[in-house]
Order: C-alpha cells, then structure tokens, then sequence
C-alpha cells in the first residue's frame, strides 16, 4: 500500500525524500492557516511534491516519467489528502498526462525536454470562442476553478475553434506556458480554500493546433494508462482527496477521545455508549467506501493490462464508487465534527476544515446526482448522458 511506502520509494533526482516528514509539514503548515489564508498552496510545496514524484508519476517512462498505475497515483493523493485537502487536491492534478497524452507526440516530446516533473493546471468551462488563423487559434476569454493554478508551468484553457463565425468540430482545450494567462485571485470558498481554484485571464494569445487537443479524446500512445478511462481518472484523483480528509477526521477522533472529558463532569468521550456506536460505525462505512473506491479501479486497470476494454459497466461502477464514496467522506467528517463536541468549534481545531472540505468535494460536478441517474441508465442498458463514461 501507498500509505506504508518507505521515503526510498520516493527518491527522485539523485535524493530521496522523505514523504512522512513532508505531510508532516503540511499538516502543521495546513493548522496554522497558511494554505487557507494565502488561497494557494505556496510554492515551495510545489517544488516538494514534485521531488516525490507527483508530476511524473504518470508520465511515460520514454518521456523521463515513472508510468504509475492509477491506483498507486491515487493512494499517494490520499496520503497528501491527510496532510492537507487544499495540498491534496493540487497534486491531484499531476494525473494531466491523461489530459496531455491526447497532443501529438511531437509536442509532447518537446513539453518534457527538460524533464517530466511539469505541473498543469486548467479552467476548461466555458470554452470561449477561439479565431483560427493559419498559425494556430487566437485565444482570449476567462476560465473558471484553475486549482493550483499559482504553481503552474504551464494551463490548459478550454476553447471553441471558431472560423467565419461557425464553431470548427469538437471544444478543445489550447495548452500555453503559465505566464501567457493572467490570475484574478478570486478564490474566496468556505472549504478546500487553499487550492488557489482562481480565474485564468487569456488575452489574444496565439496557440499553434499542435498544442491544442479534444479533452478525452483517446491518445495515440501505447502505454497501458492510456487505455484507461480518462474522465474516470478526473473524478477518482477528486475523490480521494474526500477520502485521505475523512481518514484525517477518524484518526484525529482517535486521538482526541481517551482522556477527553466533559467540563459538565461527565464521562470521558471514549468511555461513552454512543460515542463507541457512531465511531465504529462510522468507520466501517469508511473503509467500505474506500474498498469499493479501490476495487472497482483495479478491476479496470486488470482488464487494460490483459489487453481488454472495460465495459460500460465496469466504468460506471467507478464513477458511482466515486460519488458514492465522497458522499461518505463528508458524512464522516461531520460524524466526527458532532462526537467532538464543542472542542470542533475552535478555528485551532481542524475538524470544521475537514468538514468543509470534504463538502466542497461533493459539490464538484463529477460527483453530483446525475451520477448516481446514470448510473442507473447503465445498469438498465440504457445510454448514459454524454460524457460519463
């Protein structure tokens, strides 16, 4: 397991680093509100996380990456998620090469000249009308959610190629270095509040079709993790920063229940009937979320390695995982918030952060109620929406 990873499985670049003193220096980081209060993950973070690996996990070893597989992605998302949900969620988006393997492999030969550790962030929606020119498309507009966007090499903005007026295919999304886009810090949330999610400002920016791509389009790359459903991976690396939270929420709980008392005399949390009946209820529909999470991506990832296509049936059973399991996560978190008592109301205390937290994560669109109707389409044999498988 990911979580039990030693700091030697983490050595990059001729030095090792130590991924439990590295969440243990977001954790203090995160408690004392630097994340929070800035609304961005500050960048020598940035630089930390891309020393054990996060933006060339899934990058192809032919490119300098390391070709992880979704699950080990996703556990090591999870432990940062314990860390911290803001830091979590940034690093998420080290799973971009699922994005970027859709551009020619030319561009992205020269994308990773100097090496495979190139942070991505993006604001796809709405895509904004984009003049085709003969060099390339003419890019201007504003791009909401860009998480982690103050940390970027490079973004991604989503685009409608336009000429003469009339939309040219599919939306796309136009790929640029970080400093052609402006930010407008409009980041200002009740939870997740330091992924630094603000707006992207593109002002006329001339992007040649080589670095312009139909997101979730297959790639015409070989390696198996191109194979694997790409809008699936969006959501699951999503998912876990609920779960990595909600393991938080249970293990502070943990902590703090022997030896907590009441200021009225009474018994100490740990020693009460209900606090034992909630905790370990709690728990288990943790962990069984959790499984499922895990289970339904390795089903898939089993049937991409032994040369087969999942079936539709597979992939909606991880996206359901997934909606399902962020539910649970909040619901936990709150569990845990409530059982704390008034200890939780402290902005000192991180059980409101990880309530509000694992909130935000049900309200990504990912993981919203048309899930869970899709879901049920495919289990009928009926068509899905577009776009959810």
């Amino acid at each position: 397991m990911m979580n039990k990873l030693s700091k030697m499985e983490f050595a990059s670049q001729d030095k090792a680093v130590d991924l439990d003193a590295l969440c243990q220096e977001i954790r203090e980081r995160a408690c004392a509100g630097e994340f929070d209060n800035q609304a961005y993950v500050s960048q020598d973070i940035i630089e930390k996380l891309k020393k054990i690996g996060v933006y060339r996990a899934l990058v192809p070893k032919r490119f300098g990456g390391e070709e992880w597989s979704p699950r080990q992605f996703c556990e090591l998302i999870e432990t940062l998620s314990k860390a911290d949900g803001s830091v979590g969620w940034v690093a998420s988006f080290g799973m971009s090469p699922a994005y970027l393997g859709s551009l020619p492999e030319e561009t992205l030969k020269e994308l990773y000249q100097n090496g495979p550790d190139v942070v991505f962030a993006g604001g796809i929606f709405p895509p904004q009308p984009a003049e085709i020119t003969d060099e390339g498309v003419v890019v201007r507009g504003r791009w909401k959610f860009s998480s982690g966007c103050m940390g970027a090499d490079i973004v991604g903005v989503g685009i409608s190629p336009l000429k003469n007026n009339e939309m040219q295919g599919l939306p796309r999304m136009a790929v640029m270095p970080a400093n052609k886009a402006k930010i407008e810090m409009t980041w200002d949330t009740v939870g997740l509040k330091g992924t630094g999610s603000h707006d992207l400002v593109v002002e006329d920016v001339l992007v040649e079709k080589k670095w312009t791509f139909v997101r979730g389009e297959p790639s015409k790359l070989s390696e198996p993790f191109f194979k694997y459903p790409s809008l699936s991976l969006a959501t699951q690396v999503l998912t876990v920063v609920g779960i990595g939270v909600a393991a938080a929420a249970l293990e502070e709980f943990e902590k703090l229940a022997p030896g907590k008392a009441s200021i009225t005399g009474g018994s100490e949390i740990a020693n009460r009937p209900v606090t034992q009946y909630e905790f370990a209820q709690a728990d288990a529909e943790f962990q069984a979320a959790k499984s499922w999470f895990y289970q339904t991506m390795d089903i898939v990832w089993n049937e991409i390695i032994a040369g087969r296509e999942a079936t539709a049936e597979q992939i909606s059973d991880m996206r359901l995982a997934c909606t399902h399991a962020a539910r649970i996560c909040a619901k936990v978190t709150r569990k845990m918030q409530m059982l704390a008592g008034m200890t939780a109301i402290y902005t000192n205390n991180p059980f409101s952060r990880f309530v509000n937290d694992t909130n935000v994560v049900t309200q990504h669109a990912f993981m919203g109620d048309a899930t869970l109707q899709n879901a049920g389409l495919v289990s009928f044999g009926l068509k899905p929406t577009p776009g959810y498988l």
